[in-house]
């Protein structure tokens, strides 16, 4: 149904969204920790979509939205953020992300995400 790249410093952040990824019967899921492992990861699996954390450590989601775009301008990207981080959801839109979550995400607000960012 789908490869999803899902890149977060957090360990526990991506088995989270994993989870919820695979309750909502996409099968396929690749990690990343960091922005340029990001990259490395989206040239070698080539996802349909990838969620990508706002603040991490190596190079930030906004950065590696950057880059993505760079490499494919049709990149399907869902930014994740934290509360209070707004400011940087609406530049990452204006740079080409498709959607956002802000984090603690729901399993809906996630669906609706991934069903907008494959149908696009």
């Amino acid at each position: 149904m789908g490869k999803i790249l899902i890149v977060d410093d957090s360990l526990f952040m991506r088995l989270l969204l994993k989870n919820v990824i695979h309750e909502l019967g996409y099968d396929t899921v690749v990690e990343a920790s960091n922005g340029l492992e990001a990259l490395t990861k989206y040239e070698d699996e080539q996802p349909d979509v990838v969620t990508l954390d706002i603040t991490m450590p190596e190079m930030d989601g906004i950065t590696a939205l950057k880059e993505i775009i760079q490499l494919n301008p049709d990149a399907k990207v869902i930014m994740v953020s934290a509360m209070g981080q707004q400011a940087l959801l609406i530049k990452a839109v204006s740079m080409g992300a498709s959607d956002f979550i802000v984090k603690p995400f729901s399993k809906d607000r996630v669906r609706e995400a991934l069903k907008k960012a494959f149908a696009g």
